[in-house]
């Protein structure tokens, strides 16, 4: 094909700006296991700030800082807590037991929100039969769920019962920065309701690389002890946290334009027959519609777009995922909406290639 594809597949495949190119190159760097590099130093010092929490320390990936969050909290043989979709539970390939020796507990609830009425009971009875239930995760915005936001009362409402049955709350704010744009809310809002926050940098933020974990002083100190055991101990970082640091300065508000084009994007692909998309809940950057079975699978529809030059994932027998980020504009929305009329209209062909594995 002459023409690039249009990559919805995920806000991951983001490329760095030239701009952020330029910050890595020019970063001050040192040894960050030796508490020397100056520009990670800043840039959890930043982050600490803007979270309004005591400290913070970077990490290689948002699963790397998820698993350092949950160790952070528990000891083999207890158990965490987390809606059934949750990235943690599902896309972290058994991290939680296999570093940790923790249990997963999940739980239903519509859009990947969990809310209190679901978690009564379920704090086991402090009995040597049982594991111990000691960690609440959440996940804002919600990936699988709809990329939808949790409203700050809920996550105050969710801290408050944590805390009162002794359990610690971690949340995987993958894309935080998208749920404080849609809502209005401050990162500092979200943290005095939770004990650790993962945020991601290298989803819509746009960097190669990073992601952080804030907490009290002594939580990130058993985190960094926990990067240390999952090889992630850090030299020479600081050209990762100089693109982080550009991100913070230059790509968070600009997060309102992915919401705007998967706005766009949905409305025209509700429009299609044979397509249906529930536009109350695109909230921030990801859109989910369903493909009628007389059309096809999902998954045949998702190889005859790449086919055409458009890149998104089947996420079930019938259900595709777009994501709007950095690199896709609003022309790029249009002609991507265009490009899956045409599609449903012309039919499609049998699906064989494989979906996602995390995002």
């Amino acid at each position: 094909m002459n023409k690039p594809f249009i990559d919805m597949r995920s806000d991951t495949v983001t490329r760095p700006t030239p701009a952020m190119r330029e910050a890595m190159a020019a970063a001050d760097v040192g040894d960050d296991m030796m508490g020397e590099d100056p520009t990670v130093n800043r840039l959890e010092a930043t982050v600490a700030e803007l979270f309004g929490t005591e400290a913070a320390v970077l990490a290689c990936s948002g699963t790397q800082s998820n698993q350092m969050g949950v160790r952070c909290h528990c000891v083999p043989g207890d158990e965490l807590l987390i809606h059934e979709s949750g990235h943690i539970a599902n896309y972290e390939a058994g991290a939680p037991a296999v570093i940790s020796g923790v249990s997963t507990r999940t739980l239903p609830g519509p859009f990947g929100m969990l809310d209190v009425e679901t978690l009564h009971g379920k704090v086991r009875a402090d009995d040597q039969h049982l594991v111990r239930t000691r960690l609440l995760c959440l996940e804002n915005t919600t990936n699988i769920g709809g990329g939808r936001v949790y409203p700050l009362e809920r996550l105050a409402e969710l801290g408050g019962w944590a805390r009162e049955n002794g359990l610690a709350v971690h949340l995987d704010g993958a894309r935080l920065f998208n749920a404080c744009v849609a809502d209005g809310y401050s990162p500092a809002d979200v943290a005095q309701h939770v004990d650790t926050v993962s945020i991601c940098f290298s989803k819509g933020l746009g960097c190669p690389m990073g992601s952080v974990l804030v907490g009290s002083a002594e939580h990130v100190r058993h985190a960094r002890r926990t990067r240390k055991l999952l090889g992630g101990a850090l030299r020479q970082s600081g050209f990762v946290a100089a693109a982080a640091l550009y991100a913070l300065d230059n790509h968070v508000d600009r997060l309102a334009d992915d919401h705007a084009n998967a706005r766009l994007f949905a409305e025209k692909v509700a429009a299609v027959d044979g397509l249906s998309v529930d536009l109350a809940s695109v909230e921030t950057n990801l859109v989910f519609f369903e493909v009628d079975p007389a059309l096809g699978t999902a998954a045949a529809v998702q190889d005859t777009l790449i086919d055409r030059g458009l890149r998104m994932y089947a996420l079930g027998p019938q259900r595709l995922r777009a994501c709007t980020h950095h690199d896709i504009t609003r022309e790029d929305a249009l002609r991507a909406a265009e490009i899956v009329a045409e599609t449903v209209g012309s039919g499609v062909t049998a699906g064989t290639k494989s979906g996602p594995y995390e995002w």
